[in-house]
């Protein structure tokens, strides 16, 4: 999981690369695409049969995930990329809060504490002035809400190959980014498509960046428990802020440091309880990235 998470980080940075050399909805078609392939070839070596149309409940999840994946990719179109993991990554809030309406799963105290912990940790990482907060902050909060509703139907879906879940979900979201080309306006100031062999290059890394994440993922959750491995997730999260620090030369304030820590605190507190449902959906869940 480590070297996955290396691997996303990787991804992360390719991305804030590629950034002004073309319009961010190409990038996001760009991975979407290369995963889709990825997954498809993959599932014909293996053999494994595709699902489609599919239950509801699969579609819950392949919706839910595109959902996550293009609001992603338009708050790192705006934000620094620790600051979008570090949001994005707080979907164990929502998969508590949501547990209770919908599977009848009333937080205990820790899980409250824990939520309005990370919830003040925002607030001090935007020092309480709602005036920094900008749209796409609220982006990388509704990636983590959909990647929580995502978690959620992983949890319900029942003897489909992993392979056929990220097939489905990967095709789903070829056509969401498709769409952001319609749905949201395109950048003045950036091409549509790359003007220089060098920032294609810069795109084929972020496919290939997130393909060989995802065998790492894929590895990391089949042999290891599943809460624990996504505890060691959170760890790209501090892989993006020092690359910031010493490439980019990005300077952390206290407000940032203490709020990121307030936020990833307790997520690794939700992420690593002992909850025997959280260990159950384990392979798929790799479809989720």
């Amino acid at each position: 999981m480590l070297a996955g998470s290396s691997w996303f980080a990787a991804m992360i940075l390719f991305i804030k690369a590629c950034e002004g050399l073309c319009t961010w909805q190409t990038i996001t078609l760009f991975r979407s695409g290369a995963a889709t392939l990825f997954a498809l070839a993959l599932a014909l070596a293996s053999k494994v049969p595709l699902v489609l149309p599919g239950p509801p409940t699969l579609w819950l999840r392949s919706l839910s995930g595109s959902f996550s994946m293009v609001t992603t990719f338009y708050a790192l179109s705006g934000l620094a990329g620790s600051d979008v993991l570090v949001l994005t990554n707080s979907f164990p809030v929502w998969v508590a809060l949501f547990s209770w309406p919908a599977f009848g799963e009333v937080p205990k105290l820790g899980t409250v504490l824990a939520i309005l912990c990370a919830v003040s940790g925002v607030a001090v990482m935007q020092q309480a002035d709602l005036s920094r907060f900008t749209i796409y902050h609220g982006s990388a909060i509704c990636a983590s809400i959909f990647t929580a509703i995502a978690m959620m139907g992983l949890n319900r879906l029942k003897g489909l190959p992993s392979l056929a879940i990220v097939v489905h979900f990967s095709a789903v979201s070829v056509l969401f980014c498709g769409s952001t080309f319609l749905l949201f306006p395109l950048s003045t100031v950036a091409p549509l498509t790359p003007n220089d062999g060098l920032t294609w290059g810069k795109l084929v890394m972020v496919g290939a960046t997130a393909t060989i994440g995802q065998l790492f993922l894929t590895k990391a959750f089949r042999g290891g428990k599943a809460t624990s491995v996504s505890v060691v997730g959170l760890s790209q999260v501090v892989m993006v802020m020092l690359w910031e620090a010493a490439v980019d030369g990005r300077r952390f304030d206290g407000f940032q440091l203490g709020g990121t820590i307030l936020v990833l605190g307790p997520i690794a507190y939700l992420m690593g309880r002992e909850r025997p449902k959280a260990a159950e959906p384990s392979e798929p869940e790799v479809a989720i990235e």
